[in-house]
């Protein structure tokens, strides 16, 4: 009678083993950047499992840059990547059928010295101000349409403008070489705890162009036919994203966790990025946050035309990835 027990508990693990098992078969293939902050959240989804939870296994492939990740995308190496809505929308237009879940509301801020006498936009004038993404970045545009109407300041043509890469604005910026810098929200977070401050950040240059609420500035983008084929992959990535972000919101020793990933300078530098990665965690109805970017849409390609958003007259349709309309 032992024996026989034994034997069915063994067949029922095996059952359940088999279970878990077929619920992790299907792989999905993410794009990032080789140093990007999305890695935290992959980490950390990986670590606690969270990816075959929901049924899924998560392969991480990193790339130096953001156009190996395009590339990756469009030739099929990966499934996912991390990009923007414009970028989707002019893809889309060009017959390229992506589409786009919110990831991060997180945006570029100018920071200033604490101690320096810039106080407004207007104070820029004939001030050194590096800026990063280069000269269609939407963050850029968006803060130089709020200085042309708020400050009456031109700042593409009345700032000296230096574009450059992150990290070398960040060290020009603590060197003094620069009195401003227009820098990514975690550059931005680091010189905070270095001592810097806020001047203006995208999210109110959005709010002056008429978003009604936070916009998420990237998203995982993936091929809308990969969508269709795979519904039940890409439902459970994107729940395994939403319990791996409420745990990054609640947990700090996730943090602790992920410090080595993060590199933080020191504890302070942390929990600074920690805060501001948690404020940047989308909460709004995805419905609501595609009708601001419907708004952002018009407002960039008057300022940035072609050039920026090509031939698309309005953000395209099916943008935002339709398993999403009815999500928070």
């Amino acid at each position: 009678m032992g024996f026989g027990w034994k034997t069915a508990a063994l067949a029922v693990a095996l059952t359940l083993a088999g279970a878990q098992g077929a619920l992790a078969q299907e792989t999905v293939r993410v794009g990032v950047l080789k140093f990007g902050t999305v890695n935290w959240e992959l980490d950390a989804m990986k670590r606690n499992g969270l990816d075959a939870k929901h049924g899924i296994s998560v392969e991480v492939q990193p790339y130096a840059g953001e156009d190996a990740t395009a590339v990756a995308l469009q030739g099929g190496a990966v499934d996912m990547i991390v990009s923007d809505w414009l970028w989707v929308s002019r893809m889309r237009a060009e017959g390229v059928p992506y589409v786009f879940a919110p990831y991060s509301t997180s945006v570029g801020s100018i920071m200033v010295p604490k101690d320096s006498p810039i106080r407004a936009l207007s104070d820029l004038k004939d001030k050194r101000l590096g800026v990063a993404g280069g000269p269609l970045d939407k963050n850029w545009l968006l803060i130089q349409a709020l200085a042309r109407r708020e400050g009456k300041i031109d700042l593409a043509e009345e700032a000296d403008i230096a574009y450059a890469a992150p990290p070398l604005l960040a060290e020009k910026a603590r060197q003094g070489e620069l009195d401003a810098v227009l820098i990514f929200w975690n550059y931005a977070a680091r010189l905070e705890a270095a001592g810097f401050r806020e001047l203006v950040s995208g999210e109110e240059a959005a709010g002056a162009a008429g978003a009604s609420g936070p916009v998420a500035a990237i998203g995982y983008v993936f091929p809308e036919g990969f969508a269709k084929a795979h519904p039940a992959a890409v439902e459970g990535f994107l729940a395994a994203s939403r319990e791996t972000k409420a745990l990054l919101a609640t947990s700090d020793a996730e943090w602790t966790a992920l410090a080595p990933l993060v590199r933080a300078e020191d504890e302070a530098t942390l929990r600074t990025l920690r805060d501001r990665y948690r404020r940047g965690i989308p909460a709004r109805p995805v419905a609501e946050e595609e009708k601001d970017a419907e708004r952002l849409y018009r407002t960039l390609r008057a300022i940035g035309s072609e050039k920026l958003v090509g031939r698309g007259e309005v953000l395209d349709p099916g943008t935002y990835w339709a398993g999403l309309k009815n999500a928070s």
